[in-house]
């Protein structure tokens, strides 16, 4: 009776919704970001996760503009197809090719790119500045592409795009280098690591080598490279210590895991969302819930 009695408390008539729709959506932590921050600022709000079907997308996004559904989250693999069914899209997302966040509007939902401002901000609280650094990014996808932008709107010195499929990273780099313009990224492939050839850059690890339960394994493995790393960020946050982070830390430098990316780029969502301005104070108790869910 006392959970029936908390939830009627919780959702009423007047709860606005918001969501994320993906494939598959059951392991997300973004609930327990949006459903903390409107506990913590005393919003109206819900957020729930929706599975939906590659091909489906476009129908789902409707239904949810027609269901008054407040703001929504994309991932993987609806970032590039929801983009069709919006309204508008944001320059920064347009020039990415990538969506995450669609924020209502009353012509439909418009699209954002949001994980360029969650990296950006994770970065920046481990004291970290783009400008004129030297950057190795590890990986070509659409997590990729956020981070290669990162670094040409932070106006970093040189990107390396190292990727298993070179056909990949020329294209991530030809993008890049028109947006920035000027030739800010080379395209490599992983076995071409040895192209880095400057000390104290930074390494951006955007593949999918090192996610739970593979956690031992680096998407480059010859400790030759990490003696070049004096940063690491790896944006997978399972485990909180990936093999790519070990060994950064085994060659002498620092490494952080992509949790406060996944905080900051949710702290944006609902930020346009809802018109509002989450503190410090408000994201730091966040991201200790977030830290406690991953390591149960």
């Amino acid at each position: 009776m006392s959970e029936d009695m908390t939830l009627a408390n919780i959702i009423k008539g007047t709860t606005r919704v918001c969501g994320l729709i993906g494939n598959p959506v059951e392991h997300t932590l973004s609930p327990l970001i949006h459903n903390s921050l409107a506990a913590i600022c005393g919003h109206d709000l819900i957020y729930v996760p929706f599975r939906v079907e590659s091909g489906r997308v476009t129908e789902a996004v409707r239904g949810a503009f027609e269901l008054n559904i407040l703001g929504m989250n994309v991932t993987v693999p609806h970032k590039v197809e929801v983009m069709e069914a919006l309204c508008g899209i944001d320059d920064v997302a347009g020039a990415i090719g990538a969506v995450n966040t669609l924020v209502r509007t009353k012509e439909g939902f418009k699209g954002y790119n949001t994980d360029v401002y969650g990296l950006d901000r994770a970065l920046m609280s481990e004291g970290i500045d783009l400008k004129g650094r030297t950057v190795v990014l590890l990986g070509a996808g659409g997590a990729a592409r956020a981070c290669a932008f990162l670094c040409a709107m932070k106006r970093a010195g040189k990107v390396y795009i190292l990727n298993r499929s070179v056909d990949k990273a020329v294209n991530l780099a030809d993008d890049v280098n028109k947006y920035a313009g000027h030739d800010l990224c080379s395209a490599h492939t992983l076995e071409e690591y040895r192209a880095v050839t400057e000390n104290d850059v930074i390494a951006l690890q955007a593949s999918s080598v090192g996610l739970f339960p593979d956690h031992d394994r680096a998407v480059i493995e010859n400790e030759e490279f990490y003696r070049h790393v004096g940063f690491g960020f790896d944006l997978v946050y399972k485990p909180a210590e990936t093999g790519f982070m070990k060994m950064v830390k085994n060659a002498g430098g620092k490494a952080s895991n992509g949790l406060k990316m996944l905080l900051f780029q949710g702290v944006e969502a609902y930020a346009r969302w809802n018109d509002a301005e989450i503190d410090d104070e408000m994201a730091s108790a966040v991201y200790s819930r977030l830290a406690e869910a991953v390591r149960s």
